[in-house]
């Protein structure tokens, strides 16, 4: 039997009564199901103590259907578990790469961390689609009131993102008519003192932007599409209402080859990837939402059975390889 860890969010531990719109919900229930050992804890709960990393963690088993957790912790030696998801959502702040340090002091080489710590502590969500330029919006990444304003009258419209926030907080719509340019612009920045990313505004987002779901070098063909909301030009409101059936067109499906040796070279295993009109406007990297129960039902598959089958796969390929030195 093999034992599995899961660094959740604090907030899907406050409110441990896992529902089915949550990732980690399905994670779970799927190697529950498997007889795998799943403990989970959260950044907080991660520790040194002579050299040697351990979480305070919570086993996990189903009852009545739900997903549950024993009431006490467990401290655990990181190194004795198979597979490690580090799934904190956003802000990466310094608790964030803290609990990344943490991580990485895990020596034992058949313990797969997914993502890599390392890699979620260099390669930044909204920066790291830079390193595939050719297939991203044009964008710039400054703090600077008048470099943004001259990319904003080049472009005529943008979209400005903080670097380090998830689900729409902080973005901002702006066009060269706005009456309010100067003040979304100080605001975004913080004064002028925080670098945001400054993309090209991409007219097909009025069809939604698409979730390409990454795992273990696949991208899948089942994704939704993220229609925006009311009175507003993104996607934040997780609903039935929000979220559409999807089908990757040619240009989606060659994104697979752009990034799959630089994702494998980095210890980037699961990755959700933001595409409007072809075009990664953002890689999830921290907690990816994968839409599973929503997909399930567009779909009328099973996804978290397809999502784990390919951990596995993979897992069992590193470990042949291993064997075979």
């Amino acid at each position: 039997m093999k034992n599995i860890l899961i660094v959740i969010d604090e907030i899907e531990y406050k409110y441990f009564e896992f529902n089915k719109l949550v990732t980690n919900f399905w994670l779970i229930w799927e190697f529950l199901n498997r007889n795998y050992n799943v403990f989970i804890t959260t950044k907080n709960k991660l520790l040194i103590e002579f050299n040697k990393p351990f979480g305070l963690c919570y086993k996990t088993y189903i009852e009545n259907e739900n997903i549950k957790k024993e009431q006490n912790t467990i401290k655990i030696d990181l190194n004795s578990f198979d597979i490690i998801f580090f799934r904190p959502d956003p802000p990466v702040d310094i608790d964030y790469i803290n609990a990344s340090y943490i991580l990485s002091s895990v020596k034992n080489k058949d313990t797969i961390i997914m993502n890599s710590p390392k890699a979620i502590r260099e390669k930044n969500e909204k920066l790291y689609i830079n390193e595939f330029p050719e297939i991203i919006p044009e964008n710039i990444v400054a703090s600077d009131e008048k470099i943004i304003k001259e990319f904003l009258f080049e472009k005529k419209e943008i979209i400005i993102k903080p670097l380090n926030r998830c689900f729409g907080s902080g973005v901002f719509y702006l066009n060269q008519n706005d009456k309010n340019i100067n003040t979304i612009i100080k605001t975004a920045t913080n004064d002028y003192k925080t670098s945001v990313m400054v993309q090209e505004y991409l007219p097909e987002i009025k069809n939604g932007d698409k979730r390409l779901i990454y795992i273990c070098g696949e991208i899948f063909d089942y994704c939704v599409t993220k229609i925006a909301t009311n009175n507003d030009f993104k996607f934040n409101e997780h609903n039935q209402n929000t979220l559409k059936f999807a089908q990757l067109n040619q240009k989606e499906k060659q994104i697979e080859n752009y990034v799959k040796q630089k994702f494998e070279y980095d210890g980037i295993y699961m990755a959700g990837l933001d595409v409007i009109d072809g075009k990664i406007i953002e890689i999830n990297l921290t907690s990816p939402c994968f839409f599973i129960n929503e997909i399930n039902n567009i779909f009328n598959i099973k996804f978290e059975k397809i999502i784990v089958n390919k951990i596995e796969q993979y897992i069992n390929s590193k470990k042949s390889v291993i064997l075979n030195v």
